[in-house]
This record gives C-alpha cells, sequence and structure tokens, in this order.
C-alpha cells in the first residue's frame, strides 16, 4: 500500500484558510483537535440516547402516544456511538468513555495527560449535549411537572427513572437494593469492555475496523434493553456530564446520593475487569493481522507522515509517541 500513497491534497485542493489552519493543528493545536473529536463523540452518543429518553419520559407522564420507548432509545443510544465512532475516532482514536481512556493508558501506554485532557472534553460533551436537550425540550417538560405536581406526584417521581431529571441525573427506583444495583452495573460494564476490546483486537478477524462501530453501539444497545431499568450508567462521562446539567438546572436535589457513587465510578473497575479478561484468555499475538486491520493501520501510520503532519514522507521513522497514537487509534 506504502508505494502508492495518495493523501487528499494530492487529489483536492484546499482554501488557504484550511491550508494554513491544518499545518497549526497539526503542531501547536492538534491537542485542541483531539479533545474536541472527543467532545463531540460523547455529544452525539449522549444527544441521541438522553433526546429519545426525555421523549420516551416525557411521553409516559403526558399521555402522549409515539413519543419513545425502551426499544427506541436503546437504538437511539446505538446510532449515537455508530455516529462518534464514524464521524471522530479518526481524530482522536475513539474513547468517548473515561474507563477507556485509563485503560488505554495502563494497557496501551497511552499518554497520562492527554487521557485527563480526554476525559474533562468527554465530560464536557454529556454536559453540552444535555444542556441543549433540556432547552430544545423545556416546555414538554415543563409541561410534565405541571402535571405531576397536579395529582401530587411531582417530588416523588423528578429525579426517579420516571421524572425528567431522572433521564439527565441518573437514578434508580425507589426500593430497589443498591447491592444488586452495583452488580448490575458492574457485570454489563465488564461485558461491554470486553465487547470493546474484542472489536479494536487488530486479529479479530470477524469484526473489520469498519464494523468495530456498530458491534459496539449493538452491544450498548443490548445493555439498555436487558439491564438500563434496573440502573446502569454505562459510562461515567454520560453520568457525569448528565448530573452536571441536572444539578445546574434542578439543584442539589438532583445530587442523587449513595447511587451517584455507583454510577460514577462502578465502571472503572469493571472495565479494567473486563479488558483483563479479554488480554489474559482472548488476546493472541500469535495471530495474523488480517489485510482490513493492516490497511487501517497504515492508514494511520502514513498520515502521521503525511504532508499536513508536517513530516518529509512515507520513509521517515515513526517516533515512540506517534506509535501510541497509532497503537490507539487502531
Amino acid at each position: 500500500m506504502s508505494a502508492n500513497v495518495v493523501h487528499l491534497s494530492d487529489v483536492q485542493t484546499r482554501p488557504k484558510i484550511f491550508t494554513i489552519w491544518e499545518r497549526h493543528r497539526h503542531t501547536s493545536a492538534h491537542w485542541l483537535v483531539e479533545c474536541f473529536a472527543e467532545f463531540m463523540g460523547v455529544f452525539f452518543y449522549v444527544y441521541a440516547g438522553i433526546g429519545s429518553q426525555i421523549a420516551y419520559i416525557v411521553g409516559n407522564i403526558l399521555k402522549i402516544e409515539g413519543l419513545g420507548s425502551v426499544l427506541q432509545f436503546g437504538f437511539a443510544y446505538a446510532f449515537g456511538i455508530v455516529f462518534a465512532l464514524g464521524i471522530c475516532s479518526s481524530t482522536s482514536g475513539g474513547h468517548f468513555n473515561p474507563p477507556i481512556s485509563v485503560a488505554m493508558v495502563i494497557f496501551k501506554g497511552f499518554p497520562p495527560l492527554k487521557a485527563v485532557r480526554y476525559i474533562i472534553a468527554q465530560i464536557l460533551g454529556a454536559y453540552v449535549a444535555c444542556l441543549l436537550i433540556y432547552t430544545q425540550w423545556h416546555d414538554l417538560i415543563k409541561e410534565s411537572e405541571l402535571a405531576l405536581a397536579s395529582v401530587g406526584m411531582l417530588e416523588s417521581t423528578l429525579f426517579t427513572p420516571s421524572g425528567p431529571a431522572g433521564g439527565f441525573a441518573l437514578s434508580v427506583t425507589p426500593g430497589l437494593n443498591l447491592g444488586r444495583v452495583f452488580l448490575n452495573e458492574f457485570v454489563t460494564d465488564t461485558f461491554l469492555a470486553m465487547v470493546i476490546w474484542g472489536s479494536i483486537d487488530p486479529t479479530n478477524i470477524l469484526i473489520p475496523p469498519q464494523a468495530a462501530p456498530f458491534v459496539i453501539g449493538t452491544a450498548y444497545a443490548v445493555a439498555v434493553w436487558g439491564f438500563g431499568i434496573t440502573g446502569l450508567a454505562a459510562n461515567p462521562a454520560r453520568d457525569i456530564g448528565g448530573r452536571l446539567a441536572a444539578l445546574t438546572i434542578w439543584g442539589t436535589d438532583a445530587a442523587g446520593g449513595r447511587y451517584a457513587a455507583i454510577a460514577a465510578l462502578t465502571a472503572f473497575p469493571a472495565t479494567f475487569f473486563g479488558i483483563l479478561l479479554h488480554e489474559f484468555f482472548l488476546t493472541d499475538y500469535a495471530r495474523v493481522l488480517p489485510s482490513a486491520q493492516r490497511e487501517f493501520m497504515e492508514v494511520h501510520h502514513l498520515h502521521a507522515h503525511g504532508p499536513a503532519g508536517g513530516h518529509a514522507g512515507g520513509g521517515t521513522s515513526v517516533s515512540s509517541n506517534e506509535k501510541v497514537d497509532i497503537e490507539h487509534k487502531a
């Protein structure tokens, strides 16, 4: 492949302002571009998923037919992940989840400072998405709050999975055992981690890079359909960003109590456990790299050496930092 490399700049002429910006973004502004991609990836996931979830909640309260279902918002979260990975991952590597960023540091040598920047961008992406969703649904959310207040159920419902605030700041149905809620979160997040790690395994011949977004998105849909009602965060960026948005809108009543810690933190040990299971039992460095994976990795390698990246050409040796970036993108 490298003998006949064609960069986009070889076949399309860019306006000069973008050419100047591209030279700048590959040097001093590259960190900003990567963080923007992580911000937008989580934004897509949350905007699609919570937007559909709020439709379901408001529709139930106001008895409006056709405003959502568990099946619908499971698909919405899945499609949001497909959009995030499909549009943004080629720029940042597509973490979109704080435990995945930390896991990349532990297992792949990803730079710790970059991981911190990614996590901040991820949470901010969820926060902004939630504020926009609230603004777009504001009139119906207020109408649903008035409907609950009219039957004396606002205080008991608002901060539950059936209430508008509960769509942003995750909560559990009153009376559920928090120990079992923790188990539900831990097992589901372990399942998700194994699917994610298996989908980005370069030797997985059955999941080429182009299929990974759909496999991962489907896993999240399955998690929502099977275990979301019991209490599931699945992604701390979605949980923390959503809770911060709810605190901004409804004040400290949206804090979430003891469940908030389960929702925000359980994914970290569960993700590491799932990845360890994959690394010990399913990862095999003796396997052959399929051609699709080789092409995928080569494209990232040649991007690091292309004219837009400020390198002389394909023959220049790749630096250790570039190897880390190429590996985590693959």
